[in-house]
């Protein structure tokens, strides 16, 4: 006769941990950017108005350097045991290329309104995002300018999938080395320019895909740190004081060429403490529903938001003129409504449904075996087990691999 104790179920392995923290740090990420790019095209013509945008936003760029960072770590974070190079590459093009090419097409319509030139061959370029590689002033900024960032990330994913494997066996000194050493080498960009012809000069430190993958880099080994529970950072609170410390007063005390090395540390920081207390289950304030939907859309709101300020400005003729008085500042927020209607639709009619179509399905989950009842047991369903269950769906963002969780804390 077979024992109760020998008929366990064999229950399915339990679902990734999700980190919507960080899908709400997205959007404040996309926000700065919008805020740097408002400041820029001079919308706020009352100086006043300006000064605050302009002292609020100036470090706005490096929104792009917090993106890759985060992408390096999600992508570390969720990659699966079992998939093959191409199974990823094709998730990611399912999840970049359908926006791209709305973005690309309604650009081309805009060029054709205004009567704006299209050089060709920088339009195929753009289109197969390889503008990034062409360091001629103007063609790594072609039809879609923002395309630029994602060109970087395609040369991220086809390395990836490569560096992946050795990034598992590597010993924890190496992990920790390249921790310290990638900060350094993006410092070290800034004296490696002077290689590089003048003209070309922000092509290498701000676009060049090579240079900007060391930030990838450095969210992907923290990353793989965090899956062995061998990170050692501070809690959120105390990385969210450090980051706003930093953004206040980098731009006013900091030399320049500084800021870049210094904000991939602090957003390192933030974002590990931010995956941290999601694992652990601690408060956070970017899980919450709205930051999280906004988070969801901050890729086609990113995608979207200067074409349409650009083109609304050239219609109304306030291209580099901007706004005066209270309306500046009305304008700006106009545009960031209007941004995330687009954004939303975007998402809701492009970017989810392609990537439910392209991409390669999952692997169904194997069903439990039903537990006998015992004296003593309560053979309702776990709730750890079955809120995991229900967010299971959008693990290829947030999770580790395999479907099982991996993080262990060893401290």
């Amino acid at each position: 006769m077979t024992s109760v104790a020998a008929v366990s179920a064999v229950r399915p392995a339990p679902a990734p941990p999700r980190l919507p923290s960080l899908t709400g740090l997205r959007w404040i990420a996309a926000l700065v950017v919008f805020g740097f790019h408002a400041g820029t095209m001079r919308i706020i013509a009352e100086p006043d108005y300006k000064s605050v945008v302009d002292e609020l936003f100036t470090l706005g760029l490096s929104g792009v350097q917090f993106f890759f960072i985060l992408s390096g770590f999600v992508l570390v974070w969720s990659a699966r045991e079992g998939d093959s190079r191409r199974t990823f590459w094709r998730r990611r093009i399912a999840k970049i290329y359908p926006n791209h090419l709305v973005l690309f097409a309604a650009t081309l319509v805009v060029a054709w309104w205004f009567a704006d030139p299209v050089l060709p061959a920088a339009a195929l370029e753009n289109l197969l995002l390889l503008q990034a590689w062409d360091p001629r002033p103007g063609w790594f900024y072609s039809i879609n300018t923002v395309s630029w960032s994602l060109s970087c990330e395609f040369f991220f994913y086809l390395c990836l999938p490569l560096a992946l494997p050795l990034l598992r066996r590597a010993r924890p000194k190496v992990l920790w080395a390249l921790i310290v050493a990638l900060p350094l080498l993006i410092l070290a960009l800034w004296p490696a320019q002077e290689l590089v012809p003048e003209v070309s000069r922000w092509w290498f430190t701000q676009i060049f895909p090579p240079a900007r993958s060391l930030e990838f880099w450095l969210g992907a080994v923290a990353a793989e740190l965090m899956r062995r529970g061998l990170w050692r950072g501070p809690n959120l609170t105390v990385a969210s004081g450090i980051f706003l410390v930093t953004w206040v007063t980098a731009a006013q005390w900091i030399r320049a060429e500084l800021w870049t090395t210094l904000l991939a540390v602090v957003y390192l920081l933030v974002i590990t403490a931010a995956a941290d207390a999601d694992v652990r289950g601690r408060r956070s304030p970017w899980r919450s529903r709205p930051l999280v939907w906004l988070g969801e859309v901050s890729f086609a709101f990113y995608l979207v938001h200067v074409l349409v300020m650009t083109s609304v400005l050239r219609w109304s003729e306030t291209w580099g003129i901007g706004f005066a008085g209270w309306r500046g500042p009305a304008v700006v927020l106009g545009f960031l409504v209007a941004n995330l209607i687009l954004a939303g639709l975007l998402h809701r009619f492009v970017e989810t449904p392609m990537m439910r179509r392209l991409a390669p399905r999952r692997p169904a989950r194997p069903a439990p075996v039903p537990r006998p009842r015992t004296a003593g047991h309560d053979d309702a369903q776990d709730p750890v087990s079955s809120a995991r269950d229900e967010a299971g769906g959008a693990a290829d963002e947030v999770g580790p691999a395999g479907g099982r969780a991996t993080y262990v804390d060893r401290r």
